[in-house]
């Protein structure tokens, strides 16, 4: 029990702490700045909606008001399976900029996708989602950034804004979060993009199949399969609120992360060194997450079995694990009272990722097919 307590510190340490600074270090290192150029390749923006009448104006007159030439820049908004309206909404709109691709049943975002690819045209495509307002500086930032011959699809920065102490432990992954992803940008690539806003080389992406969760994470894996970098822009600005409702973050983040087992289960060789150049990475930003919620738990009988069996230290250490939790579940209970005690914070976003990712396993086991996402409500992020 004293080895596995070690070796499950270890690796949740190195999960959390080690590859961070192993991404720092090889920056330092090898960095591996972008060539960019002023060049404006012409870009196809693509959209996917499945019931966002709501939203949708709004998006259409903030992708219409980027700072892109208009005859460079065209919209395509694909409805999947919209009983609302959002269809004659787009085709409605006062432009001639806006392409309408309408599926009358629902087919779920990947399938989407991978019907749309073919019909564009354009040097880049630019994913996007209807709920995020895009900084108008955002799509010359990802066109200078592809602009390196060496990079396949860039990555814009998600910044969120918290109102409320569950909003704001959200609000602190998402900054350790970006804090890897300029890492793994600076010394390489990412392992995978903010699904909010990125963009890629159209002729780089392969066939996307129906039924992938994170289209995201799919796209830039195939591209950098391919040879390319997959770069981080933080120029590149998309901005949400974090929501103060933590049940839709806890589906949201299960649905994720129940989106690497699915990635896992249909491209294994994800996961094997050298069969994919990003594999590596992949453990130390992915793979080792899905593993830490059971290493915790393997640490916690372990310190448990040894403190039982009269070992002083153990005792100690056990105290200290159960203090933690304790905090997190105050953390995530009185999120309000949490607001200005950063421990407790933390601790709580940490100990509601771990079970998401315990949880995540779960519903993929139950239902593997399983990829139709469910639009967040403006209420559940204003509230």
């Amino acid at each position: 029990m004293n080895t596995a307590f070690w070796l499950a510190l270890g690796m949740v340490a190195f999960t959390y702490l080690g590859y961070p600074a192993a991404m720092a270090l090889l920056a330092r290192l090898r960095p591996r700045p972008l060539r960019t150029s002023a060049h404006l390749p012409s870009i196809d923006v693509l959209l996917v909606v499945h019931n966002g009448a709501q939203q949708l104006p709004a998006k259409l007159d903030n992708l219409l008001a980027l700072d892109y030439p208009p005859d460079r820049l065209r919209i395509n908004v694909v409805c999947d399976g919209c009983n609302d309206g959002t269809d004659a909404i787009a085709r409605q709109y006062p432009s001639d900029r806006i392409r309408v691709l309408a599926f009358a049943e629902r087919r779920g975002k990947s399938a989407c996708i991978g019907s749309a690819l073919p019909s564009l045209s354009a040097d880049l495509v630019l994913f996007n989602d209807v709920r995020q307002r895009i900084d108008t500086g955002a799509a010359k930032a990802l066109a200078a950034a592809l602009s390196d011959p060496r990079v396949g699809a860039a990555s814009g920065e998600l910044m969120l804004e918290a109102d409320n102490g569950y909003g704001r432990g959200v609000d602190a992954y998402w900054r350790y979060e970006k804090m890897i992803r300029r890492l793994e940008s600076a010394s390489g690539s990412l392992v995978g993009a903010t699904g909010a806003l990125y963009a890629a080389r159209r002729d780089a992406i392969a066939p996307v199949p129906a039924g992938v969760v994170l289209d995201d994470m799919w796209i830039p894996l195939g591209i950098a399969a391919a040879g390319y970098r997959v770069v981080f822009v933080p120029q590149a600005l998309a901005y949400d609120r974090a929501t103060a409702d933590a049940a839709a973050e806890e589906r949201r983040k299960r649905r994720t992360l129940a989106g690497n087992y699915q990635l896992l289960h249909r491209w294994p060789q994800l996961a094997i060194p050298g069969a994919h150049p990003l594999a590596l990475r992949l453990w130390g930003h992915k793979w080792l997450r899905l593993l830490a919620p059971w290493l915790l738990l393997l640490m916690l009988l372990a310190s448990l079995w040894l403190a039982l069996r009269g070992s002083a230290f153990y005792q100690s250490v056990l105290a200290l694990q159960l203090l933690a939790y304790a905090a997190a579940v105050v953390g995530l209970r009185w999120p309000a009272a949490a607001t200005r005690l950063l421990p407790v914070r933390l601790a709580g976003a940490f100990l509601s990722l771990n079970t998401s990712a315990m949880l995540a396993l779960m519903d993929y086991l139950k239902n593997p097919h399983a990829h139709l996402w469910q639009t967040t409500r403006l209420e559940d992020v204003r509230r």
